[in-house]
């Protein structure tokens, strides 16, 4: 005699693999909620990446153990930051990731890519980027900017 509670049928097939999918999703955007963060504080930090020929390891960046040797037009594609945020990757993992950043108070954006590490929870910009966000000139002022974050893809 045949095991009637073994057999599957279509309709439970279904229901378990829409399961499945909502629990995908649902970790998905977990993964993803985990990865931006708001009201972070930004600030300037200057590695006069330029007068450096773009070395990481000339600036002592964090990441110039894992990124010093990508293209030139690699570390120029982006403004350079510091990443200490409060939410999305650590230390290596973070290298060379990219960052969009919006300024809270005026909505302006930029691209950022991770080169250096920081300690107090928020970012450091290159000072283009920071004067690129500083749309109120604000952040002239008190030398910090509100921003948000995400990370991206770098495109390259």
């Amino acid at each position: 005699m045949e095991n009637v509670s073994k057999r599957t049928t279509p309709a439970a097939a279904a229901a378990a693999l829409a399961l499945a999918l909502l629990v995908a999703c649902a970790w998905a955007a977990r993964g993803a909620a985990a990865q931006r963060a708001s009201g972070v504080t930004a600030v300037r930090n200057s590695y006069a990446a330029s007068l450096a020929n773009w070395d990481l390891r000339a600036v002592c960046a964090y990441c110039a153990t894992w990124d010093a040797d990508m293209p030139l037009a690699w570390r120029q594609r982006y403004g350079w930051a510091a990443f200490c945020g409060p939410a999305g990757p650590r230390g290596e993992a973070s290298c060379g990731r990219c960052l969009m950043v919006a300024n809270a108070a005026t909505g302006a954006q930029a691209t950022v890519r991770v080169l250096d590490r920081c300690s107090f929870g928020g970012l450091g910009l290159d000072p283009f980027v920071f004067n690129q966000l500083d749309t109120d000139g604000h952040g002239a002022v008190t030398g910090q900017l509100t921003v948000s974050y995400q990370f991206v893809d770098c495109q390259d």
